[in-house]
């Protein structure tokens, strides 16, 4: 006992409090989001125990690694000077700094929680390098003076614990020579490398339920897991087929009604032909941020917040049964531009070499369209303008100008001041931008060209604020942005029809992905489901068959009969038999495919798993005696276009 309070009652006092208030604060947020999630979890004494033993050792290591400047500080610094006023002004300094930035990473932890239910992943890598954009988000949303003000307290509360306690005098007053400190020392910053060596998050991922391992982690270790695992090369983390079994599968599973278009084994070219007379029209493609098809009065909301949008269904080609790839909006914007498979890691938009790739641009820039992206925001983010641009696309925006992220070479609009009534973190609210769209129509309609137009809204995005006036829900809540957006909606397509171009334009409306894809399992089928229609366009029904994003607009181009070569992954669904039916779900590093109502699922350690899905209960049961033909169709999807992009068969000129 006496040696053990030597060893800590030391110059190393204030490390070893911070160590234990560190953990000590950790424990009290895990218990926090243990008791939000407790609905979520299965009660058992055993595995609370995993979860703060789990939870225990990823925090322990935070702790050390947090600290480990303070620690080398402690080591290095000449007996001479300790306890003089340079040493309290580098101790106070650096520890206002470590307390500063440790508080901020918890109290970060429930905002998050509320919105993902996850610790921090990749979205918060993603958001870290838009500063404006999140910190303006995070003003309008949250209450920013009194979030300053508690962490304040909170350092400040911390302070006067550790000097009631004497931490800070004891560090002062023990001048011990750096050899004696080196043998406290040394071993300490041994056991932060051989955790940080060995500790990876996959090791709390330990159970079936999502949140159980969300619990046993910690999240700035998540973080600094995600940032490393942004980019995940498919064949070194995934189960593989041999290469030409692979490309069999997937030409079989493309092929439908359309004919291969090359002998190579490692071909999907395909040519897509009609008898009847192709159709021109303008088209315009309407990507509505988070619109889950649960918000929907069809799949059995009772708050009526879309009434626009389900009355242009019931006039529409009604998309009942679709789902997002993903649960980004680039991942929507992949899916739809170019109708491939998420690749594992970052979406092919944030990557680089992803200019000239074979996607509807390709097809459009054929059939003489002018193309044009149009966004109320800051297209800088998600490298969205310089994607768009580099598929051949003029870019509508806000254009504050970032040269850091936006490299692009293309057209460049900017929306003006003066056209804006309405702005918020994340752009201008949805009527300022179908306004927009409104403008650019007419301007292509007098020059007599027909125009394709990729729309991005963004008020149905938190802090979910949007004009005034103008519904019967309050700013500030998912409920009141959603029925906002939808009365945009319905404004804009009342504008449209007093256009003259409005007779010969179709209207694609889709989701990009849901409001919320958190939930028991890794993959939350239900939170992928989102309506789609196509307004103003024979025929009017409604598509019950399972599909997916990639398949919106290989059906709209087959409705207008349309000729080409194509090297899509989707296809017409209006084609599709009983055994074509497929959707292609996945997160940043789980890839899954949800056929014959089983869900296979791939994973970043290189397994497969398999559950049957019941849409009806919303319930997934985990199948021991795997489907392997599903298994291996499911690989063939995501290895043969991982391996596409990442050899450059996706761009234009080395497929047609």
């Amino acid at each position: 006992m006496f040696r053990f309070k030597k060893f800590i009652n030391n110059r190393f006092n204030l490390y070893f409090a911070y160590l234990l208030a560190y953990l000590i604060i950790s424990f009290v947020v895990r218990v926090i989001l243990n008791v939000l999630s407790i609905s979520n979890i299965d009660f058992s004494a055993f595995q609370l125990l995993k979860i703060y033993a789990y939870g225990f050792y990823f925090d322990l290591f935070v702790a050390l690694a947090f600290s480990t400047v303070y620690l080398l500080y402690l080591i290095l610094f000449p007996k001479k000077w300790i306890g003089t006023f340079v040493d309290k002004i580098f101790t106070y300094f650096i520890f206002t700094i470590l307390l500063f930035i440790t508080l901020f990473s918890f109290f970060g932890e429930f905002p998050f929680w509320e919105e993902f239910n996850v610790r921090y992943n990749f979205i918060a890598v993603d958001y870290l390098i838009y500063t404006y954009e999140v910190i303006e988000n995070i003003n309008q949303s949250y209450p920013i003076p009194l979030i300053i003000a508690l962490l304040l307290v909170s350092i400040g509360l911390l302070f006067f614990v550790f000097t009631k306690l004497s931490v800070f005098k004891t560090s002062f007053e023990h001048t011990s020579p750096s050899s004696s400190r080196l043998k406290i020392g040394f071993p300490l910053l041994v056991l932060t490398f051989l955790l940080g060596y060995f500790s990876e998050n996959k090791q709390a991922e330990y159970s079936s339920n999502t949140y159980v391992n969300e619990l046993s982690k910690n999240g700035v270790f998540s973080f600094f897991a995600a940032y490393r695992a942004n980019e995940l090369d498919y064949d070194l983390f995934y189960k593989n087929l041999e290469q030409k079994e692979a490309y069999s599968l997937i030409r079989e599973e493309l092929r439908l009604n359309n004919t291969l278009d090359s002998n190579s084994d490692f071909a999907i070219t395909r040519i897509i032909h009609s008898d009847s007379s192709e159709l021109r029209p303008n088209i315009v493609l309407i990507t509505i941020e988070s619109f889950s098809a649960s918000f929907l009065e069809t799949f059995g909301n009772t708050q009526k917040l879309t009434p626009n949008f389900e009355n242009l269904a019931k006039e529409s080609l009604f998309f009942t049964n679709m789902y997002a790839t993903g649960t980004r909006t680039v991942r929507g914007m992949e899916a739809l531009t170019l109708s491939v498979p998420p690749t594992p890691g970052n979406s092919i938009i944030r990557r680089p070499n992803n200019d000239n790739l074979f996607s509807i641009a390709t097809i459009l820039r054929e059939k003489n369209y002018d193309l044009k992206f149009i966004y109320g925001g800051d297209g800088y983010f998600d490298n969205m303008n310089s994607f768009f641009g580099g598929q051949g696309f003029d870019i509508v925006d806000r254009n504050r100008g970032n040269p850091l992220f936006d490299n692009i070479n293309t057209k460049r609009y900017t929306i003006p001041d003066q056209e804006v009534s309405f702005e918020n973190a994340w752009g201008i609210c949805d009527e300022d931008l179908y306004n927009q769209a409104i403008k650019y129509a007419n301007t292509l309609f007098n020059e007599n060209k027909p125009f394709f137009q990729f729309i991005m809204t963004t008020s149905n995005h938190r802090p979910y604020t949007f004009p005034e006036n103008k519904i019967d829900l309050p700013q500030g809540k998912r409920e009141g942005a959603v029925k906002y957006t939808d009365f945009a909606l319905g404004n804009y397509i009342e504008k449209a029809k007093k256009q003259p171009w409005f007779k010969n334009t179709v209207f694609v409306v889709v989701a990009d992905h849901c409001a919320n894809s958190a939930g028991k399992w890794e993959i939350n089928i239900e939170k992928h489901h989102i309506p789609a229609i196509i307004y103003n366009l024979s025929p009017k029904m409604q598509v019950d068959k399972l599909c997916s994003q990639i398949d919106l607009m290989p059906t709209l181009f087959s409705i207008l009969n349309w000729n080409y070569k194509t090297n899509f992954y989707g296809n017409d669904v209006l084609e599709f038999k009983n055994t074509d039916e497929r959707a292609l779900i996945a997160n940043y590093r789980t890839l899954g495919l949800l056929k014959n109502n089983i869900f296979t699922q791939l994973t970043n350690r290189k397994t497969a798993e398999q559950f049957s899905w019941d849409p009806e209960n919303k319930k997934m049961l985990e199948i021991k005696n795997k489907n392997k033909n599903l298994e291996n169709i499911t690989i063939s999807y995501y290895q043969t276009s991982s391996e596409r992009f990442k050899t450059k068969m996706m761009k234009e000129q080395k497929q047609l």
